[in-house]
């Protein structure tokens, strides 16, 4: 069992677990992925097996991604996401936004675009990952960071929860998108929901399931 393959992966494992398991299944060593999905993300996982697989591995993490993302606004997370510690927004004050106003809003995040990367990271400050820092209550400090997003999709809105479609190039934390989408149309918002559909040539359909994989 050698190669490059999708997996899909459910919700709760990490990818290093994925990644750890199809190793202890196979027996080989050299296994790798090419791009995170969060424990709470489902979705393709593009793992490779052996070692000209995981070379290979690089040209994958480069290509295009889409993901359908649920966003719940109203409210910011302290992770972007559904784990994190909530705080309300005083919508009472404000009212929720029209379709016509989340379209137009989606709209300003394609193309290239600045975007900070979540506090709740993997990225690495000075050799620790920002997510050890943050949860050790120390200042977290990151860069924003060119990225690419193509298309913005709105897929279903029906307050506070709104549903859409992003096609992406590498590098772009959907958390981070949900985030300034909320901070946009001054609701606060949160990524509730995330599923990779695709990774370059690598479709969800296509994509074996873990729990499968497990019993093969």
């Amino acid at each position: 069992m050698k190669g490059i393959f999708a997996v899909y992966k459910p919700k709760g494992p990490t990818s290093h677990n994925i990644v750890d398991a199809i190793r202890k299944m196979t027996g080989e060593r050299r296994v790798g992925h090419a791009g995170t999905l969060d424990p709470l993300a489902s979705g393709v996982l593009v793992v490779g097996v052996g070692r000209e697989a995981t070379r290979r591995l690089a040209l994958e993490v480069k290509k295009e991604k889409e993901y359908l993302a649920a966003i719940k606004l109203g409210e910011f997370s302290s992770t972007d996401d559904e784990e994190g510690e909530k705080t309300n927004v005083a919508i009472s004050l404000i009212s929720p936004p029209d379709e016509s106003a989340v379209q137009q809003c989606l709209i300003q995040f394609v193309g290239e675009v600045e975007q900070m990367p979540p506090t709740y990271s993997a990225l690495k400050i000075k050799g620790t990952p920002a997510y050890k820092l943050a949860r050790a209550g120390k200042k977290v400090e990151l860069a924003p960071r060119r990225v690419q997003i193509k298309e913005v999709n709105l897929i279903e809105y029906k307050w506070p929860l709104l549903k859409i479609r992003v096609v992406c190039g590498p590098g772009v934390y959907i958390r981070s998108l949900a985030r300034d989408i909320g901070q946009a149309l001054n609701t606060g918002g949160y990524l509730a929901d995330l599923v990779r559909t695709r990774v370059g040539d690598y479709n969800i359909e296509d994509a074996v399931h873990f729990n499968n994989l497990k019993n093969q």
